[in-house]
């Protein structure tokens, strides 16, 4: 199998713990990493924004990404959310073999 990290953005440190228990609860993740308040600059709706946000970084299977996808959609606060998969290239093997070991 192969494994993805998952990086994703919350409103604030609140929506980003849900987010992370309800993934690795529900096994679409084998952890979750919480990273503290930034600032984001982005274009939405013909404007140029500027808001702090929170980072979430997931590790899992990259077969799960679409269920895990569909479920950070379900739960998260934005129109459009940030989900997006990185591959894993290389690691240490017993990690990656933990994230599969973790998640269903």
């Amino acid at each position: 199998m192969s494994q993805v990290m998952v990086y994703v953005t919350a409103t604030n440190r609140d929506e980003a713990l849900v987010l992370a228990r309800t993934a690795v609860e529900e096994k679409l993740a084998a952890c979750a990493n919480i990273l503290g308040e930034m600032t984001s600059v982005f274009g939405w709706q013909g404007k140029i924004c500027e808001d702090q946000e929170i980072a979430l970084i997931l590790k899992t299977r990259s077969d799960l990404v679409p269920q895990l996808s569909a479920r950070i959609q379900a739960l998260h606060s934005y129109d459009c959310a940030c989900v997006v998969a990185l591959p894993i290239t290389a690691g240490n093997p017993d990690f990656l073999n933990w994230i599969d070991t973790e998640t269903i």
